[in-house]
């Protein structure tokens, strides 16, 4: 007999076993991803010189046949104690522009980003805009299979300097 998932959990097609087959090279940029991650310390520098600091989780997951892949941002709230989800992204690879379509949604803040994201280098970096349209870069770094760095930056002089808006340090959850 086969159990059927919640549908409160799971919306019917939604999840994927894994990765698309005949498009798995290209889908492991973001499908190396694929898990559950904790983020020790997320900083967020403020205008006035200070930072605030938060820690959070990140559950990152194959969709729609294996040819997507969807992440939920989670944080983690002192009063009440609970764990907030912040937002959640879309990302799926494209081969006629051979890059990955980021779509980030943040209902809470009202906030719906497109991105395009690449490899360069050792990197990962996403390109798109502020919600004040602002060039701003999305940098996933230091990547092992354990952890990695991921960061926002942004540029309000044409993109002659960046200045930090956000950053993480995240390491995959242990599974015993």
């Amino acid at each position: 007999m086969v159990t059927e998932p919640d549908t409160k959990l799971v919306i019917r097609g939604l999840l994927a076993d894994g990765p698309d087959p005949e498009m798995r090279e290209k889908l492991m940029l973001f499908g190396q991803f694929v898990g559950d991650w904790d983020i020790l310390e997320a900083r967020y520098p403020q205008p006035d010189g200070t930072e605030i600091k938060r820690r959070g989780e990140i559950h990152f997951g194959w969709i729609l046949d294996g040819r997507a892949i969807q992440d939920v941002w989670m944080t983690y709230e002192e009063k009440p104690h609970r764990v907030v989800p912040a937002g959640t992204t879309i990302r799926f690879y494209d081969p006629k522009i051979d890059a990955w379509r980021s779509i980030w949604i943040a209902p809470r803040r009202g906030v719906v980003q497109t991105s395009v994201a690449r490899k360069v280098g050792g990197e990962i970096v996403l390109e798109g805009q502020t919600k004040e349209g602002y060039p701003e870069h999305w940098v996933f770094s230091e990547i092992t299979a354990n952890s990695f760095r991921w960061r926002s930056v942004e540029s309000h002089d044409n993109e002659k300097t960046w200045q930090l808006t956000e950053e993480m340090r995240v390491h995959r959850k242990l599974t015993h």
